[in-house]
């Protein structure tokens, strides 16, 4: 048996004559920068143990073939051995003399769900960089949620060359990108058989815990967020996750910034379509203030003719932790602005002439875009066990948009304005019950107020003929949750939870002076629960059940017809059963069947100068998703996912085209991504990846045809030149495939076409300083 202290090998009586003459004291609580890549768990402790100069012991039998994820940040060495261990079930102890030694932790029914990840339905892509220790508030997670649950880390982001962020979800396993391409409204993500059409939004997208859908379940506030700023993306999939309600319906995305740490970064990106981005960000970490910036530039011509467009953000973070780590407050401000033309929608015909077109019609179609987010938080350790949690913000949205989408139709101008306003509060309690291995229970309230105005105008090159819409409407949403964790066995974890919402609000027509109501949608209630069982280490059974909900959207929401009778909410009631895999170390699967059944499902009619909805009726949606991930050796990590799913009609009513059985439009059957990434040397870097989808229908009734399956293949090249400067190569499109976005308006004799981009090279140089 061998054992190392400070990367050495002794044998047992040299290390018995150490220990007894070694005076080296243990290191002391003071912070160290670590700043250690995800390598060999041995690496990991033999770099650790060089920065603080401290002495470990260790056998290798202990530590052969684990692995640790990257150590980035300032640490006590007590902390950096306890984020490098936990995961592998190791523990350190004062060995005496200035020693620490290394060994297998005991079971303990006192162990939190930080330091086990055995029974959980997580798939994670990447490796977690922790800048700072966040172990001391105990916020239920996204982890603790028993659905399909996924997390993307920034090693997978920050090098990504995107128009808008929402693109960095192809990597997302059973996420669907729907590219409009047009303007400022580029696109959004989807899952669960719901499209990105804009007909039914139902993802509820977070930034940093804060809600950043608009009225109508769109993703604008995207646009705010630079891959360089990202430390992670979560998408939870499925109606279990309680803590939040509004746009939910088939789930959550949330998007985490970076906050702590010191560091200075940049990078600078140009390629094709003369695009090219500047990106910096800057953090300052001291006495237990944090402070973080982040100024970024967009700048491109775009793929198609009459397709410039510009963005620019700004954001800065600011925490402060007292010594004691009783409490954590802060403060989040982001703006951003963006400007573009838009290229419009072709016909069939005019895109098989030529896909980087732009005809006459859309000569002075362009886009302006504001978006605002400001936050407050706070995070009070009320006692060891009982634990606050506080958001408070105000979000601001203001667009316009000047679009033509067909021949014969006229331009129009789209302008909106949004103002919210909301706050969300939880208490988690874990206490410890010596007849439960584990037990959480959390409460939580959230309320968000929007005071919204649209306006529609005929418009002739961009310059008003006619008002064709005038509305203002507030629309409050209010709910509660409450969510336990029960683990009564090492084995066994339930996860039961309930919410409820309600709806409240008032509109107004200016063009006609006619106010309206709300819809009298009474109490929502949303009963959940979730078990897995793990009768043998990696190996894992889950399933959960539950109730998401969906109510109009836009005058949808309000009885705008006197006399008009209340509209139930539709009640999505969703179930899954799953299977996670992993029986050895360098490999990990997740399988698992989905169902969604929609009681009155709503649609919104998207050239509607109404801005109103029509309903589809009863829903089936279902699927089966399929994830893979491989690290056979430490150079080399294979990826996969596959998604099939169905969205159909279970009963139609009379006033659409549908009918039953009929799939529901721009839901395509089959979602794939998947890749495999290289460390060809230390330095050199390399990853190959695709993502794809099958063709959908376009309209109601099934007989268009079926448009817009694609699969992209992608290269990623990186070089380390030094510690703090490395260059990338990226070819996007590398088969040079054509694709596009396709949609159906009942109003248009065909289907219009926006052509995604052709084949894309782009070279970055990224600067980074660690103090």
């Amino acid at each position: 048996m061998n054992h190392r202290v400070n990367s050495t090998r002794f044998n047992l009586p040299l290390v018995a004559l150490f220990l007894a003459t070694t005076n080296i004291a243990i290191a002391d609580e003071n912070r160290i920068h670590f700043d250690i890549p995800a390598q060999s768990l041995g690496a990991t402790l033999d770099s650790l143990a060089k920065n603080s100069n401290t002495k470990l012991i260790y056998a290798d039998s202990v530590v052969k073939g684990l692995r640790a994820d990257a150590l980035k940040g300032d640490f006590t060495v007590q902390q950096a051995l306890k984020r490098v261990l936990n995961s592998n079930g190791l523990q350190y102890e004062d060995a005496g003399d200035g020693v620490i030694a290394i060994k297998n932790a005991p079971s303990s029914k006192s162990e939190t769900h930080h330091e086990s990840d055995k029974d959980n339905s997580v798939f994670e892509l990447g490796s977690m960089v922790v800048v700072g220790d966040n172990e001391k508030y105990e916020k239920l997670t996204s982890k603790d949620i028993l659905s399909s649950v996924d997390i993307m880390y920034a090693d997978k982001i920050e090098n990504q060359n995107v128009l808008t962020a929402y693109d960095l979800f192809h990597r997302m396993p059973g996420v669907q990108i729907t590219q409009f391409g047009q303007g400022t409204t580029t696109g959004k993500l989807s899952f669960r058989g719901f499209n990105g059409e804009g007909n039914i939004n139902a993802v509820k997208l977070l930034i940093d815990g804060i809600p950043s859908n608009t009225n109508d379940g769109n993703m604008p506030f995207i646009d705010s967020i630079f891959p360089l700023d990202i430390e992670s993306i979560e998408v939870v999939r499925g109606t279990n996750d309680p803590r939040y309600g509004l746009y939910a319906i088939a789930g959550n995305a949330n998007i985490n910034t970076t906050t702590g740490g010191n560091y200075a970064k940049g990078r600078v990106s140009y390629g094709s379509f003369d695009s090219y981005d500047v990106q910096s960000g800057l953090g300052y970490e001291k006495n237990g203030f944090s402070q973080n910036y982040a100024v970024s530039y967009r700048d491109t011509s775009g793929y198609r003719d009459h397709s410039d467009s510009d963005k620019n953000s700004f954001s800065g973070k600011w925490f402060y932790t007292p010594e004691s780590e009783k409490y954590k407050v802060g403060l989040i401000a982001r703006w951003s602005e963006g400007d573009a033309q838009e290229s419009g929608y072709l016909t069939a015909k005019e895109i098989l002439a030529d896909r980087t077109q732009s005809m006459p019609r859309n000569a002075t179609d362009s886009s302006n875009r504001q978006i605002g987010q400001i936050s407050g938080h706070l995070d009070v350790n009320v006692t060891d066990q009982l634990f606050w949690s506080t958001k408070s913000y105000a979000n601001t949205f203001d667009d316009q948009r000047f679009v033509k989408f067909y021949i014969t139709g006229s331009q129009q101008e789209r302008t909106n304005a949004e103002h919210q306003y909301g706050a969300i509060t939880s208490l988690t309690y874990r206490p410890i019950i010596s007849w439960l291995n584990d037990f959480s229970l959390e409460g939580g309230f959230d309320f968000q107020q929007q005071d919204n105005k649209s306006w529609r105008f005929n418009t002739t090159d961009a310059v008003r003929t006619k008002m064709t819409r005038n509305q203002e409407f507030n629309f409050l949403t209010y709910g509660g949750y409450i969510q336990a964790v029960i683990k009564p066995t090492e084995w066994l974890k339930i996860t039961p939870g309930f919410r409820a919402d309600q709806i409240d609000g008032s509109f107004t027509n200016r063009l006609t002076g006619a106010p309206a109501p709300v819809n009298n949608y009474g109490i929502i209630p949303q009963p959940k629960i979730g078990a897995v069982i793990t009768p043998i280490d990696g190996y894992s059974l889950y399933g959960n059940w539950g109730r998401t909900f969906q109510v109009g959207a836009g005058a949808a929401a309000y009885k705008t017809n006197r006399g008009a009778t209340d509209i139930d909410p539709s009640i999505n009631e969703g179930w899954e059963v799953g299977v996670k895999l992993k029986p050895v170390k360098w490999t990990e699967a997740r399988i698992a069947y989905w169902r969604q059944d929609a009681s009155n499902e709503s649609s919104r009619v998207l050239n509607s100068a109404n801005n109103d909805s029509v309903a589809i009726g009863a829903t089936k949606r279902h699927g089966v998703d399929v994830e893979v991930k491989v690290n056979p050796i430490d150079s080399v990590s294979v990826w996969t996912s596959y998604s099939l799913q169905e969205a159909i009609v279970k009963t139609a009513p009379s006033n659409t085209q549908y009918v039953v059985g009929n799939q529901i439009v721009n839901t395509p059957n089959h979602l794939f991504s998947a890749g495999i990434d290289y460390q060809i040397t230390s330095a050199f870097k390399s990853s190959l990846w695709t993502s794809g989808q099958s063709d959908y229908f376009v309209d109601q009734g099934n007989k268009l045809g079926k448009f817009g399956g694609y699969g992209l293949l992608n290269l990623d090249l990186g070089y380390q030149v030094t510690k703090q400067v490395d260059l990338q190569f990226q070819v996007k499109n590398l088969t040079d495939t054509n694709r596009e976005y396709v949609w159906y308006d009942a109003g248009f004799p065909e289907p219009l076409f926006s052509s995604g981009d052709g084949r894309a090279f782009y070279g970055a140089v990224n600067v980074k300083f660690d103090y």
